[in-house]
């Protein structure tokens, strides 16, 4: 068994020009996990983020969306870890992943970042990649047979096909919110992972 999740960090855009882009879909798993922990995000400078705090039967569980943007997300991780005495892999940073269709998902722990700003900056933060990160599959353009570059695709709101496969995964990810939290990633693996096509 691993450590339990202790801090959940939902990767995205500040702002409501940014709210509904394929960008934002570790925001709004975080928003879900908040509800179902029946907790409330307010913004706390000093941590460059929105946080709420949750209690779980582990204990108390932090979640955080930062309030820069992407490429700045370290911040609000390196404040939060180290203010709380977090360890990388009591961490689980959501986010949205190009190389995953929509309704795929996956949980993994450690790695690269991929080319994903938010991870890079978190990795740079944290001083390495040893943290959890559950990828949420948002489809990559030249698989959808658009020519619109990366950095316009995934800031614009998926189409009405790929939103519904995000949905699953959120609620596959709702579902093994209790697992985190108990450190029993195989369970919340199978959980996350048997949706996938």
């Amino acid at each position: 068994m691993h450590a339990p999740i202790r801090l959940i960090i939902g990767l995205g855009n500040p702002g409501p020009q940014y709210e509904a882009t394929r960008h934002n879909a570790g925001f709004w798993l975080a928003d879900h996990f908040a509800d179902d922990l029946q907790a409330s995000f307010a913004e706390q400078k000093p941590f460059f983020a929105s946080v709420a705090k949750a209690r779980s039967p582990e204990g108390v569980v932090i979640l955080a969306k930062p309030t820069t943007f992407m490429n700045r997300s370290g911040q609000a991780a390196g404040a939060l870890m180290r203010f709380y005495k977090f360890t990388p892999e009591q961490v689980l940073v959501l986010h949205d992943e190009l190389d995953l269709q929509p309704g795929q998902a996956k949980l993994k722990l450690g790695g690269g970042h991929a080319g994903h700003n938010g991870l890079r900056d978190i990795q740079s933060a944290l001083g390495g990649g040893g943290y959890w990160r559950l990828r949420i599959g948002i489809g990559h353009p030249r698989q959808a047979g658009l020519e619109q570059p990366v950095a316009s695709y995934v800031l614009h709101p998926p189409r009405r096909d790929e939103l519904t496969g995000i949905e699953s995964v959120i609620q596959r990810g709702r579902d093994a919110l209790p697992d985190l939290l108990r450190g029993d990633f195989e369970a919340a693996m199978r959980r996350l992972h048997e949706g996938n096509r």
